[in-house]
């Protein structure tokens, strides 16, 4: 009994499974070229996933793109949705000559507010 004791073992640091029998799953590296550096970024991918088309290069932090043969792969945006901002939701809704219209209605009422607010601060 006293020679399986595990005296002495650190719990957590090691682990007493052996690797007999382990199957591991195919693997392929891909290779990424960073557009920035110049520098190469190899990285494993399971042979089941699909690999992204770029990558974080690890030594600029900018966008790699991955390399098929020698030539990086070409990257279709048509599909990328361009965002679209506060004013051109606006110019959807209402035209040019009717924004102005309502910033001058506006502007002409914060003035005459603020017209009358000094005539009262000044009698108070």
């Amino acid at each position: 009994m006293a020679d399986r004791s595990l005296r002495g073992m650190r719990l957590g640091a090691q682990s007493l499974q052996s690797e007999e029998g382990v199957v591991y799953s195919p693997r392929i590296n891909y290779t990424y070229l960073c557009p920035n550096c110049g520098k190469q970024t190899t990285t494993v991918f399971s042979a089941e996933a699909d690999a992204p088309e770029t990558w974080e290069c690890k030594h600029c932090s900018h966008e790699a793109t991955l390399l098929v043969g020698d030539e990086p792969v070409v990257i279709d945006h048509s599909n990328d949705k361009v965002a679209r901002t506060h004013w051109d939701m606006l110019l959807e809704r209402r035209t040019r000559e009717e924004l102005e219209e309502l910033l001058e209605e506006r502007l002409t009422y914060l003035r005459a507010r603020r017209g009358q607010n000094q005539h009262r601060k000044i009698g108070a």
